[in-house]
């Protein structure tokens, strides 16, 4: 039987699993570890959604390391991404390196595209994205994601750091929203 949970007057039924996150991070890390193998890395973690994502993931990682942060949001207090992508954050130190933005959910793919866009601008060696959730459907911006960990419906999700309103960031599973 699913779990539900109730946060802001919504009900939210369990999507994945602690265990299938799990599993599924270190298989992501896995494949990054061997497509990188003998490089120095920067993973970007955008911020707040992606927090808990980030840490599990490089636990698992065998690389050469460093880790910055950025802050790219849309979505406001709703549950529909609003378009307007904010980037708030000092990105010039990234020229020459291979960057993998790790990213908590794509949906439009507006705010990574977006991001992926300014980055340019540095002069990086690469950028690849790892993203826990996609939402194939929902992608309009045609961004490239390398690194999937789970593609899912176009529906509101919370949980393992992706929040609404703030809230649900903690839990341990995904949710989905019930209509």
């Amino acid at each position: 039987m699913k779990k539900s949970i109730q946060i802001q007057g919504y009900t939210f039924t369990s999507l994945i699993s602690e265990n299938n996150i799990s599993e599924r991070v270190q298989q992501l890390a896995e494949q990054i570890n061997n497509d990188y193998a003998g490089e120095e890395i920067v993973l970007l973690i955008t911020l707040k959604g992606a927090i808990l994502f980030a840490a599990d993931l490089m636990r698992n990682l065998d690389l050469e390391l460093t880790v910055e942060t950025i802050i790219a949001k849309s979505y406001g207090k709703k549950l529909t991404s609003n378009g307007d992508v904010q980037i708030i954050e000092n990105i010039n130190k990234f020229s020459g390196k291979h960057i993998i933005i790790i990213e908590d959910i794509i949906d439009t793919g507006n705010t990574i595209n977006a991001l992926t866009k300014k980055l340019f601008d540095y002069y990086p060696a690469s950028i690849e994205i790892c993203s826990l959730i996609l939402k194939p459907e929902s992608n309009t911006s045609g961004i490239s994601v390398k690194y999937v960990g789970f593609e899912i419906e176009p529906k509101f999700v919370i949980g393992y750091g992706m929040d609404f309103n703030e809230f649900g960031r903690n839990l341990k599973d995904i949710y989905i929203i019930e209509d």
